[in-house]
C-alpha cells in the first residue's frame, strides 16, 4: 500500500546522502514499478500516471529493520493476537512484513497474495522476500482468494489487508460485502488488521463499514504519517480486549526490528470511547464505492 510518510530525520539524513539511482523499472499489467537505490535504502516505488509511491523499503545493511512507520504501527495487533498460527497478507509490496513475520514466527504458515505477478518477482530479486514450506505466495486478486478460501473453509488467525492499485486501496477491497466475506475467513479468535489512511476523503465512509461488520474497533497512527491501522476482531472487541500483560514480552522480542511497542501502545485509541465520524454516515458497498473519493488530500 501507499506508503505516503514523513521520516525521521535520521532515515531523512540517509536517504540524502546520495542520488536516488534507479536499478530496476518495469511495465507491469498493471503500474510502473522502479527500484530505487540511495545509499543504504532500497525502495519500491509504483507510478500510476503522474503519482509515485513508494510501497515498500529496506536498509541493506539491516534488512530486519522495519523502515516504514506503518508497518511498526501493524506490529500493534500482536497485542490481541500474541501467537497468529496461520497468517493471511494481502498485497506483497517488497515482502518485508512477510519477512519479518516469518523470523517472529517460524512455525506460522504464512499466505502471502498479490495480483501483480511483476511484483512478487521484484520482491524475490530486489528485496530477499524468502519462501519455503511454511511461506507461499499466490498471484491472485485478494477478493478471490478470500472467496476460495472459503469454499475451501480454511481459516487464519491474523489476516492482514496492505492492498495498493496505485492511488489507493482498491475499490472491491473496501466494501462491506468484502469486510464479511473477510471476517468469515478469521478463526474463532482471529484479528484483521487494515492498513489505511487518517487523510483521505473515504475516512469516515472506511470507519462506518468497519464498524458496521466488526462492531468497536481499535485504530492506531501518529502524528510522523497518514497511515492508520484499523484493527477489529471476529469476535468484536470489548474495552477490556488490549491485553497491556504482552507488552513487556513483546518489547523485548520486537526492538530487533527497531519497534517500540510501548510508544505505540499509547497512541492507540477505541472507537467505543473516542468516534470521530458522523453516525450517519452511509456505507461502502459493491454498489456504493466511489473512486473519486479515493484520493488522500
Amino acid at each position: 500500500m501507499a506508503k505516503k510518510l514523513l521520516f525521521g530525520l535520521g532515515l531523512f539524513a540517509l536517504a540524502s546522502i546520495a542520488q536516488a539511482q534507479v536499478i530496476h523499472q518495469e511495465r507491469s499489467l498493471y503500474r510502473n514499478i522502479i527500484v530505487e537505490d540511495n545509499g543504504d535504502l532500497r525502495c519500491l516505488k509504483f507510478t500510476v500516471r503522474t503519482t509515485k509511491s513508494q510501497q515498500s523499503c529496506f536498509l541493506k545493511s539491516q534488512p530486519q529493520q522495519l523502515v516504514f512507520n506503518y508497518t511498526k504501527l501493524l506490529m500493534t495487533s500482536l497485542l490481541v493476537m500474541p501467537e497468529p498460527k496461520r497468517i493471511l497478507i494481502i498485497g506483497l509490496g517488497g515482502g518485508t512484513m512477510s519477512n519479518t513475520l516469518a523470523q517472529l514466527y517460524p512455525q506460522s504458515q504464512i499466505d502471502n497474495v498479490e495480483i501483480d505477478p511483476a511484483v512478487i518477482k521484484v520482491a524475490r530479486d530486489y528485496f530477499g522476500f524468502f519462501e519455503n514450506s511454511k511461506i507461499k505466495t499466490y498471484n491472485q486478486d485478494g477478493r478471490i482468494f478470500i472467496k476460495r478460501a472459503l469454499l475451501k473453509k480454511q481459516q487464519y488467525d491474523w489476516i492482514i489487508l496492505d492492498a495498493f492499485n496505485g492511488d489507493y486501496i482498491p475499490e472491491h477491497l473496501m466494501t462491506k460485502e468484502f469486510l464479511q466475506e473477510t471476517k468469515a475467513l478469521l478463526s474463532k479468535q482471529g484479528v484483521l488488521s487494515a492498513n489505511t489512511f487518517s487523510l483521505s476523503n473515504l475516512y469516515a465512509h472506511e470507519s462506518a463499514t468497519y464498524k458496521a461488520v466488526f462492531g468497536d474497533f481499535y485504530q492506531v497512527s501518529n502524528q510522523a504519517n497518514s497511515n492508520r491501522i484499523i484493527i477489529v476482531s471476529r469476535n468484536g472487541f470489548t474495552a477490556n480486549s488490549l491485553n497491556k500483560n504482552n507488552i513487556k514480552q513483546l518489547n523485548s522480542t520486537l526492538r530487533t526490528f527497531g519497534i517500540d511497542i510501548y510508544s505505540l501502545y499509547n497512541s492507540i485509541n477505541f472507537t467505543l470511547t473516542d468516534q470521530n465520524w458522523p453516525k450517519n454516515t452511509r456505507l461502502l458497498t459493491d454498489q456504493f464505492s466511489p473512486a473519486n473519493l479515493l484520493n488522500t488530500q
